[in-house]
Order: structure tokens, then C-alpha cells, then sequence
């Protein structure tokens, strides 16, 4: 089981990278400067989910001899409580996600927004969605930034 979460980590670490390799244009010295307070609290949520997330996921592939996705996903319909936030999560995840990164991401001018729905899949979804949001805070103030040096 440690193969498949060293595995699952590889791919969350490969996706986030893509995402910062992809919108490198918001990072660089024409970037959109220093890391806003907005920005750089998505990125402590989004962190402080990803840690969160990965304890408890650590957690049940060492106490579940058949720990895999189907299996996760069957326990996450237990009971009526958690079947209602189950379905929530999952409604959000695989289809509002993708649908409003890849809408929304490219009407603001980020590059490879599905990034994000795919990044979800082996991070969190909070950790998706505060990278999202901190993607899309940088890009605000680097088109703001871009159109002001175009005025001038």
C-alpha cells in the first residue's frame, strides 16, 4: 500500500507542478509580484487540506487490508449523514470542478485550467480549488498590471 500512496503523492506533486509550469507567466520577473495576503492565505488553506487529507488517507490504507478508490468511495455512503455530504463531494468534484476551472480559468487567461479538476483527483478538492483561487487572484492583478503598462 505505501507503493500506491508514494504513487498517488508522485502524481498530486506532478499535477501541481503543471499548474505553476503551465502559468509560469504570473510567477516570473513580468509576473504578478509578490504574493498578495488573499493569495497566500488560499495557499495556507489549501496546504493546511492537502496535510489533513493525506493523514486520514494515510490512515485508512494502513487500517484497510483492501484500501482502494472503489472501496473509499463505498465507505463514504455509510450512512444517511454522510451519503448527503458524499454526494456533495463527489456533484462538486467530478462535474461544478471541472466546469468552472476550465469556463472560468480560461476567460481569466490561465493556461492548462483543467489542471486543476485533475490535481483533485490525487490531492484534495479544497487543495485544488485554494490553488485555483490563488491562480486566479494572480492572474487578476497580472492582467490589471499588464493593461497599465500598456496604457502607459
Amino acid at each position: 500500500m505505501t507503493t500506491s500512496l508514494t504513487f498517488y503523492a508522485l502524481l498530486g506533486l506532478a499535477t501541481t507542478a503543471l499548474a505553476f509550469a503551465g502559468n509560469r507567466h504570473l510567477f516570473g520577473g513580468e509576473g504578478a509580484g509578490r504574493v498578495s495576503a488573499l493569495e497566500a492565505v488560499y495557499y495556507l488553506v489549501g496546504l493546511t487540506s492537502l496535510c489533513l487529507g493525506w493523514y486520514f488517507n494515510i490512515r485508512y490504507v494502513h487500517t484497510y487490508e483492501h484500501a482502494s478508490y472503489v472501496n473509499y468511495t463505498k465507505m463514504l455512503f455509510s450512512n444517511w449523514a454522510s451519503d448527503s455530504a458524499a454526494q456533495d463531494y463527489t456533484i462538486v468534484n467530478v462535474v461544478l470542478l471541472p466546469l468552472w476551472t476550465i469556463v472560468d480559468g480560461r476567460r481569466r487567461g490561465l493556461r492548462v485550467p483543467w489542471i486543476f479538476f485533475v490535481m483533485s483527483l490525487f490531492t484534495s478538492l479544497a487543495f485544488s480549488v485554494a490553488m485555483y483561487l490563488a491562480f486566479v487572484e494572480r492572474q487578476v492583478r497580472y492582467a490589471r498590471e499588464d493593461a497599465a503598462s500598456r496604457t502607459a
